[in-house]
């Protein structure tokens, strides 16, 4: 039943992209000799077109299936079936100008097979994208369901289960629990049923109700994996291992496949590639937007601390930002001059006589942090991400704070996910680095423009206390 039902979703999505790939390819043709657009210096058969398009339909299906494109996907992100997509459509462009060069008699348009394989990679991830949403849409209600056994360790299995469960659109549905050591699994244990022994697991799954299996321990005691597969290893059920890296677990973790050998990456900043370039360039677009739409008022601020406080108007500081990197940032200058010439740096507090009545109001509406538009252009900042601190600071919070210099593997921002929610200045520290290694573990860009939005929205909570 369960290969019957693979086979009906598979034919379902070549039958999709067979629809798209159509429509590229007659847009193609349209936009080439009917949209006026480009002026027409020669004709056309309408029957090598059509023949083309059977020879596309064949061949693009044909690559497609081969590199095994149509397989399901539950576990695998859009990012990599993009990948997938872009390098199955450049074999197959290939493989049909070969066909096409062999079959002499048939002339095609060097513009129309450009614009059909441009809009055949779009197009074919649009169809993936329609197709894969409407299959999470239906795994919510309960229809496409894969049964799933999970083996492991107490905790770790309780964390398994709760996963699966929370993501109802993977269309897991658990149906039994074999616990190996001490302890209970939690809440979810109760909601499947328990197995006692590796013979209840070996006839549970041979009965056919179980299409997937979840094995999951603590690195320490990897070696129980040897086992578990040898109860199962002529059984035809997948089997999935989910190692839990206890105390190695850091930020942005990934397995990556590299020539046969896995590889678990601990921790990896979230910008590289095209998430880095997209980044860079909301910053520079929206930063230099903001400091076109900002500079008069710049001017002003910048006028009233020279008359009302006598000395320099920006304040340079050393900050750490991406990867240890130190840089100076640029502040309005909120302070007398020499203020730490005695303290030493320390936060500022509430009423701190050091503070100017100028910077007070500057501080409370944080305009004094509008130079620092100039850092996010020069690439040393960006406009979202962890606020930077004082390389001497560091130096004790990461004594005191664990975690503490993962923040380091994005660059710093004007506002942040901490910042937005309250946990600015002197506030909780073990707060604030939870919210800023949930913002790079969750990062995304449009998460970027909801905090950038929130913080022009709202501003700042608890902004009438704020770093130096």
């Amino acid at each position: 039943m369960l290969k019957r039902h693979s086979q009906f979703f598979k034919s379902l999505m070549v039958a999709n992209d067979m629809c798209f790939l159509s429509v590229a390819w007659w847009l193609a043709f349209g936009v080439r000799f009917h949209s006026g657009l480009i002026v027409l210096t020669e004709g056309y058969v309408v029957r090598h077109y059509v023949l083309a398009w059977i020879v596309i339909l064949c061949t693009w299906s044909l690559v497609f299936s081969l590199l095994d494109l149509y397989r399901p996907r539950r576990i695998s992100s859009h990012l990599r079936e993009t990948a997938d997509i872009f390098k199955g459509s450049g074999l197959a462009i290939l493989l049909f100008l070969a066909v096409i060069f062999l079959l002499h008699d048939i002339v095609l348009s060097r513009l129309v097979v450009v614009f059909f394989w441009v809009a055949s990679v779009a197009f074919l991830n649009l169809s993936h994208v329609i197709y894969r949403e409407a299959l999470r849409f239906l795994r919510r209600r309960g229809y496409n369901l894969r049964h799933v056994l999970v083996i492991g360790a107490p905790a770790q299995a309780n964390r398994v289960m709760h996963k699966l469960g929370w993501h109802r659109h993977l269309g897991f549905r658990i149906v039994a629990l074999y616990i190996i050591g001490d302890g209970d699994a939690g809440s979810e244990s109760r909601k499947v049923d328990l197995l006692k022994s590796p013979r209840e697991v070996l006839e549970l799954v041979r009965s056919g109700s179980i299409d997937q299996v979840f094995i999951t321990f603590p690195l320490d005691q990897s070696s129980k994996l040897h086992e578990i597969p040898s109860w199962l290893e002529d059984e035809p059920v997948t089997i999935h291992f989910v190692p839990d890296l206890g105390e190695f677990e850091k930020v942005r973790g990934a397995v990556e496949d590299f020539d046969g050998m896995h590889i678990i990456t601990l921790q990896a900043s979230p910008l590289y590639g095209w998430n880095a370039l997209l980044k860079r360039a909301m910053d520079v677009t929206l930063g230099g937007l903001a400091l076109i739409v900002f500079s008069p008022l710049m001017v002003l601020i910048a006028l009233a601390i020279k008359v009302f406080s006598p000395g320099p108007v920006l304040y340079r500081q050393e900050r750490m930002g991406l990867d240890g990197e130190r840089f100076e940032m640029l502040k309005f200058r909120t302070m007398v001059q020499g203020a730490e010439q005695f303290t030493g740096p320390v936060w500022a507090a509430d009423n701190d006589p050091r503070v100017t009545p100028l910077g007070r109001w500057l501080r409370s509406l944080s305009l004094d942090e509008l130079p620092q538009l100039i850092n996010v252009l020069r690439g040393e900042m960006s406009l979202v991400g962890p606020r930077p601190e004082r390389p001497l600071l560091i130096e004790e919070f990461r004594k005191s704070v664990p975690k503490y210099m993962l923040r380091h593997k994005i660059k710093a921002g004007m506002t942040g996910w901490a910042q937005v929610n309250g946990w600015r200045g002197n506030t909780s520290l073990e707060r604030r680095i939870e919210h800023d290694l949930e913002y790079i573990e969750n990062w995304s860009l449009w998460r970027d423009v909801k905090i950038l939005a929130r913080t022009l929205r709202v501003g700042f909570r608890n902004s009438k206390v704020n770093n130096l």
